[in-house]
């Protein structure tokens, strides 16, 4: 039977808790049984739950972990569970309050003070003993994070409230208040229900349902349902190809605000509202995607899936994904062969592989894994073709080698001009891309082109405007027009991001015209590059302005917050307030090391060294092993004439980020400055293969052996140089 409980529903309503745990609005159960039904066996149910006993799937019966300094006993009492946990000497006891998630994994939320919610630092691998799982394991696996890490458990990263409430309960409000430093966050539904997908449910609506429930339990079709067309494969054709009125997918807005990786403008989101009236996404940049746009760190779908064919055709998620149950709708090769032709894709000559074996399945080769969270594989939905060839030319995975571990990628490439042709499947414009994403810059001309072809998805010419800042160091009007007017409102929001490329004047002519965009997304990302036009009786501007304002204090929880209003505050010369918000920065994430440079850097720009110096120690302190801050640090040190004192920090950074060739150039240039150019000469030529002989290291090389008199290090850097050009 099902038990009863009052939730802080809109509606008012009572919710229904399942033997799982779950919650439902009853007014939608009453009409909608079969949705309900299907719901209850979707991740969506069991997102979060609070823990009981028909939640709770780890082991609590007084087994343990340990993981580096870290240890932890999961025990129960009083019907309640709870974790003894022991980091280094401290030894602390906490109640679990929320299960989160339940399959491949479920992770655990501490309630803590002001009402902050963390994420426990230890999950359950739910998977069974024969998939390896069943136990216990460490978010980080092969890392010690200390307490004052900003990755550790009971700092702003993982905390619950703002980093992860709003996808996994629906209505969700954060309700931080920036004065406390604290949260009163309040949901709707516990779990992604009803209401995370639908808009909210009105009484009238739940009257007139009532009404009509006795007579008919069937639910009514979703609006976005209601689609007069169908898929269909006609003659001869390859793939379907809809037919029918044109397609409304502006549904998939409500999906894309929980499966993507975006910056949130509002506190919580309302579903079937614009995404880019809710979130700012991130585009396709490294390291969060590889150079050709396949999934690298936990980015989600939105971005994968909207560079894909699929989506140019028009395919949603719906056409794949049942939509209470999520569930793909066809198991194995079926789901594909829906739209894509048996006789064509499903041969031998096609698959190349048993059909039968792994390597038949349609999904290993065009939406290979990457595991995340440990245990948690999730596909790539670029839906690329594998291409080895790429991988020897830019470093890009690709799915053949997730089996075929013991060859090189040459012989795979060798197989694939065997079995399909061509030696390399991507277009010029295709190879251009993954060449601005592997070198993050192009020739002006070549990058300007990228942007403006058309042949491209939306999303990778969007990304391609983002990264014209490393092409160029000024745009103008006539470059940026027809960006600033496009249809397709990615473009224009990468417009919008790169207004400080344009001189002033330039930002007044068609620039301007985003301030009064079609989405928030665009209106804040151009507005931040009108303050030095600030103009009150500009009603746009001061529209724009707000909704920046506004985003800025829903974020204010964590270090970024403080430092994007911090920068706001500068462009209005509001340096009073741009010191307060980095010291609210500082206070709420103190290992955030961006807020500690920022705030050195106003003191030094008001010649306040000593408050310049005393707050780079205190981010040291907080930070020893940030590298940007011992770099940060040295230099100011160096304008301040305390140059020995600056080596070792410049020493320091080097260390701690042994790729980055700045530091490795500003060490080696400290040493030759402290009379030690013999010893950095050596050290260069011992390390310059490591940094690719990068031809700026090279010249700096020389530079010591001329000054030295070593000829012999000279000739060998100069051969080095002549190969390199």
């Amino acid at each position: 039977m099902n038990k009863f409980i009052c939730c802080l529903l809109s509606c008012a309503a009572l919710l229904v808790i399942s033997s799982y745990g779950v919650a439902t609005p009853i007014n939608c159960i009453e009409c909608h049984q079969a949705q309900v039904a299907n719901w209850q066996l979707s991740d969506h149910a069991k997102a979060m739950a609070i823990a009981t006993d028909d939640t709770v799937l780890a082991d609590f019966n007084g087994s343990t972990f340990e993981h580096f300094s870290q240890s932890a006993r999961f025990y129960t009492k009083d019907n309640s569970y709870f974790i003894e946990y022991t980091q280094g000497k401290l030894t602390q006891h906490y109640q679990v309050q929320f299960t989160f998630g339940h399959f491949p994994l479920q992770q655990y939320l501490i309630r803590i003070e002001k009402g902050r919610v963390q994420l426990f630092p230890f999950a359950w691998d739910s998977r069974s003993k024969q998939e390896g799982g069943q136990r216990w394991f460490a978010n980080y696996a092969t890392e010690d994070i200390y307490s004052n890490d900003r990755l550790h458990w009971l700092q702003p990263m993982q905390n619950w409230n703002g980093m992860c409430a709003d996808c996994h309960s629906s209505g969700l409000k954060r309700n931080y208040n920036a004065t406390q430093n604290s949260f009163s966050s309040q949901w709707n539904e516990i779990n992604v229900g009803c209401q995370s997908c639908h808009q909210k449910v009105t009484p009238e609506h739940s009257q007139s349902a009532s009404e009509t429930a006795q007579n008919n339990n069937q639910a009514e079709p979703l609006a976005h349902q209601v689609q007069q067309g169908y898929w269909q494969r006609q003659g001869d054709a390859k793939t379907a190809s809809w037919h029918g009125p044109a397609r409304d997918n502006e549904f998939m807005d409500t999906c894309y605000s929980c499966h993507s990786l975006r910056e949130p403008l509002t506190d919580g989101f309302t579903p079937g509202k614009a995404f880019l009236d809710q979130f700012s996404p991130t585009l396709l940049a490294q390291p969060l995607y590889h150079a050709d746009g396949q999934i690298k760190e936990e980015v989600y779908v939105y971005g994968s899936f909207k560079q894909s064919k699929m989506h140019q055709a028009g395919v949603n998620c719906l056409d794949c994904h049942d939509a209470h149950t999520m569930k793909v709708k066809a198991q194995g090769n079926a789901l594909c062969l829906q739209c894509h032709s048996s006789q064509d894709y499903h041969q031998p000559e096609h698959l190349n592989h048993d059909v039968d074996s792994p390597g038949g399945l349609c999904v290993n080769c065009h939406m290979p894994t990457t595991r995340y969270m440990g245990v948690d594989d999730r596909r790539d939905h670029s839906f690329k073709i594998p291409s080895p060839a790429l991988t020897i030319e830019y470093g890009t995975p690709n799915a053949c080698e997730q089996c075929h571990t013991d060859v090189p990628s040459e012989w795979l490439a060798e197989q694939v001009v065997k079995l399909w042709g061509g030696q390399n499947n991507a277009t010029e414009s295709q190879q251009a891309y993954i060449a601005l994403q592997t070198h993050s810059q192009l020739p002006i001309e070549r990058h300007l082109m990228l942007a403006n072809d058309k042949q491209l998805s939306e999303i990778k010419r969007a990304s391609a405007i983002a990264l014209l800042p490393n092409s160029t160091q000024q745009l103008d009007n006539k470059t940026i027009q027809e960006w600033v007017t496009s249809p397709l409102p990615l473009v224009r929001l990468a417009t919008a991001k790169i207004g400080f490329l344009l001189p002033i004047k330039e930002r007044q002519k068609s620039y301007s015209s985003l301030l009064t965009d079609q989405y928030k997304a665009i209106r804040v990302a151009a507005v931040q590059h009108m303050i030095a036009l600030e103009d009150d009786t500009n009603l746009a501007f001061k529209r724009a302005f707000k909704e920046l304002l506004e985003m800025n204090k829903t974020n204010l929880w964590r270090g970024e917050g403080g430092l994007n209003t911090s920068l706001i505050h500068l462009k209005l010369n509001q340096v009073p307030q741009a010191v307060k918000a980095l010291k609210h920065a500082i206070n709420v994430d103190p290992y955030f090391d961006a807020s500690y440079i920022n705030l050195a850097e106003i003191y030094r720009s008001n010649n306040d060294i000593d408050s310049e110096h005393s707050i780079f120690m205190q981010g040291i302190k907080a930070n020893p092993n940030s590298a940007i801050l011992n770099y940060s640090f040295a230099l100011a040190l160096v304008r301040n004439a305390q140059k020995p004192l600056a080596l070792s920090y410049f020493s320091k950074a080097k260390t701690l980020a042994p790729d980055n060739i700045q530091f490795a150039y500003a060490f080696w240039l400290a040493l030759d400055e402290q009379g030690k150019t013999a010893q950095a000469l050596t050290e260069l030529k011992s390390e310059i293969q490591h940094y690719r002989n990068n031809p700026q290291l090279i010249e700096l090389g020389m530079y010591f052996a001329q000054k030295v008199q070593d000829a012999n290090s000279f000739r060998y850097l100069r051969n080095l140089r002549i190969q390199a050009n």
